[in-house]
């Protein structure tokens, strides 16, 4: 059990994928100015991981390596992901026509964000068991989430602090990240 919560707290924290692995980066700057779309972007980026990362993870042991096709994982997680992506598009846009157009152009990036076919490669690179598959797989995207989150609360006060001309937008915004990424690394010692 320790081994799990080690796992979680090490996805969620420490290899956080935007801070350490800089994976993500696009929606990161792109979703981050506004709160709500920050988190309505977290959300859809931890239900897309999970799903993907249960569904290619049951392809792969269930149906690629039997028949012998394990070099086929590439191309068979990249259609598992786009098709989730267009299922999760297609709910926000009924449900949601708000968050739809705050997201723009981000929500079917999420389709290209390496965020997602990461999180399923390392699963099978590292020949997790379905416990530590499901732990990683939630805490991957959580941590995404929460960098996401924060990032944007920060770029908020950005907006109406007094910041020289030089260092507006995204100047400041990737020194604010910069900074984020230390903090976060610095808590490589708790595990």
């Amino acid at each position: 059990m320790s081994e799990l919560v080690t796992l979680l707290v090490t996805s969620v924290l420490i290899n956080n994928v935007i801070l350490n692995q800089f994976l993500g980066m696009c929606p990161f700057m792109g979703v981050s100015k506004k709160k709500s779309s920050a988190l309505g972007m977290g959300v859809a980026v931890v239900f897309v991981i999970v799903v993907a990362a249960l569904v290619t993870y049951a392809l792969y042991y269930l149906v690629l390596v039997p028949i012998g096709l394990e070099f086929m994982e590439l191309i068979t997680f990249i259609l598992v992901i786009a098709s989730l992506v267009q299922l999760t598009e297609m709910f926000i846009k009924k449900y949601s026509p708000s968050l739809y157009k705050s997201l723009g152009v981000y929500l079917p990036l999420i389709t290209t964000n390496c965020v997602v076919l990461n999180v399923c490669l390392v699963n099978i690179t590292n020949a997790y068991d379905f416990s530590h598959m499901l732990v990683y797989s939630v805490g991957t995207p959580l941590g995404f989430a929460l960098v996401l989150y924060i990032f944007s609360t920060i770029r908020e006060r950005l907006e109406l602090s007094n910041v020289p001309a030089a260092f507006k937008g995204n100047g400041i915004a990737l020194i604010c990240a910069a900074i984020m990424s230390m903090a976060f690394s610095g808590l490589a010692g708790i595990v």
